[in-house]
């Protein structure tokens, strides 16, 4: 898919979370310059309580087999053929981006974090669909396995809160339809 120009209305209508990527290597530098102007989503007091792990090119391979171990337990047991293809929903992403935030033992700041995090990962997620680039945020459960975190080199007090799957696909999924607005705005009426 060649760059786009888009407007941010069209952006946020527009993208989609892509699930069947194309195999299409993402470059570090691409993805990094997405990082770089994500950074920029809102957040309390200028904490910027997110940092990555990065995988696109050589290092997905290792990747994946870090993957292979947690999302397949069983793999050892499965044939090369079907090894091969349980593995496509991780292997034809052309990257991944695990954001990390920290565990604030304050709940207001904790909650906080959270939020700006998931702004970034949209930004995140709008900016790479403006290059042409689809994305999908995962959370499966093995994000949390104590040895998963330590293999990503996830420290102590920290939280994996984003397994983005980014990269080029063939594709366009349709969009889903969505309720109207009216279906969640409550217009304030004073109550005495």
């Amino acid at each position: 898919m060649m760059n786009q120009s888009l407007s941010i209305r069209e952006a946020i209508i527009q993208r989609r979370s892509i699930k069947l990527f194309n195999g299409q290597p993402v470059e570090q530098d691409v993805l990094m310059s997405i990082l770089e102007d994500a950074l920029w989503a809102p957040n309390h007091q200028l904490r910027q309580p997110w940092r990555f792990v990065v995988a696109c090119g050589s290092e997905l391979l290792d990747l994946y087999d870090v993957l292979k171990e947690f999302a397949l337990p069983k793999w050892k047991e499965l044939s090369e053929e079907d090894l091969e293809k349980q593995m496509k929903k991780y292997t034809l992403a052309g990257g991944y981006v695990f954001v990390i935030v920290p565990e604030d033992a304050r709940q207001k700041e904790r909650l906080e974090d959270y939020a700006a995090a998931s702004m970034l990962v949209q930004n995140v997620q709008l900016l790479a669909w403006d290059r042409g680039i689809g994305s999908c945020w995962k959370t499966p459960g093995f994000l949390d396995n104590p040895k998963f975190r330590e293999a990503l080199g996830i420290k102590a007090g920290e939280r994996i809160i984003s397994m983005l799957q980014v990269g080029y696909f063939d594709e366009m999924p349709k969009p889903k339809p969505r309720k109207s607005i009216e279906e969640f705005v409550t217009v304030f009426e004073k109550h005495e």
